[in-house]
């Protein structure tokens, strides 16, 4: 296992890097250290050893979690938590209500990203374990959960990447942890000079009217910081959000191009991916960077849910 210590953003929140897909700085579980231990994300199954390791070098013993919170229940977030409860004896998870059945019973869910991820669906995801119904919490829009004496969360339905999807707000820092509704956060470009932000439009959910409505409600509450669930914390939020917006449209257009010429999503995610690369070419990056291994999956990933919503919507 590679050891990596939690990054500390400040005296109450770090981040355990849970190694998703085996790269670094791609998902992650935030710990927050309030009076109830509470985590949000847990990741896939394979993050939990990492989770583990990294609540141990924080000094927190399994036994202190009192909530793990998940952004929606898209296994990359949520695949692990039924894993990780397991040695959580005094833990409760807290889901958006429209994901709860589906960590309560699993199936669908492994199936749907079986179908995106193929053969390498069991090395990525399983075990997935279901969570008993009585170690389940949810939490609706505005609706709260006071972790600490001077710390009371609040929820917010945020549907766009996914309708079983809210985001949750934190008083203390002004910061909101966002899962996916707001795209996708490149620590390996950041690393590089490059602030970058792309939205995350997986399927079976991604509704663009619906993210531009929940970006538009987040940029509204005048933050500090936005905490990703892929990866990592910024304080230039107007700039990420603007990004992000931006982006949405320039896929949504390459992806209604595509279906009125009757192409499918490999030549979506090619188109997306070319012009992705002809702006981070522009900005100096080099064309052998690692993060173009991470990109072109991405960009597979969102150009199936942007054919998607096209079909959905001749329906």
């Amino acid at each position: 296992m590679e050891d990596k210590k939690p990054i500390q953003f400040d005296e109450r929140i770090h981040l355990i890097d849970g190694f998703d897909l085996d790269v670094p700085e791609r998902t992650g579980t935030y710990v927050i250290d309030e009076d109830e231990l509470t985590l949000i994300e847990t990741g896939p199954s394979p993050s939990v050893k990492y989770i583990k390791k990294g609540l141990y070098d924080l000094g927190f013993s399994l036994d202190q979690v009192k909530y793990i919170i998940v952004t929606h229940v898209h296994l990359d977030h949520a695949g692990g938590a039924g894993l990780l409860l397991q040695d959580c004896p005094n833990a409760t998870v807290v889901v958006h209500p429209r994901g709860a059945r589906h960590l309560i019973n699993p199936k669908k869910l492994a199936a749907g990203a079986r179908g995106v991820y193929g053969e390498s669906f069991s090395e990525l995801f399983e075990p997935i374990i279901p969570i008993p119904e009585d170690r389940l919490m949810t939490k609706d829009d505005g609706e709260t959960l006071k972790i600490g004496h001077n710390c009371t969360l609040e929820f917010l339905d945020t549907p766009g990447h996914a309708r079983h999807h809210f985001s949750i707000y934190d008083p203390i820092s002004n910061g909101l942890f966002t899962g996916d509704t707001v795209g996708i956060r490149y620590q390996q470009l950041i690393r590089e000079g490059i602030d970058y932000f792309l939205p995350s439009t997986s399927p079976n959910h991604f509704d663009p009217n619906a993210m531009h409505e929940s970006i538009d409600r987040i940029r509204s509450m005048n933050l500090d910081k936005i905490y990703y669930g892929h990866f990592g914390m910024t304080e230039d939020v107007n700039q990420a959000l603007d990004q992000v917006s931006e982006w949405l449209d320039i896929f949504v257009e390459i992806g209604e191009e595509v279906v009125s010429e009757g192409k499918g999503y490999d030549v979506l995610a090619s188109r997306m991916l070319e012009q992705v690369k002809g702006d981070l070419s522009i900005k100096g990056l080099r064309t052998d960077h690692d993060v173009y291994i991470v990109l072109n999956l991405d960009m597979q990933v969102c150009a199936l849910g942007i054919i998607d919503y096209f079909k959905k919507l001749k329906q």
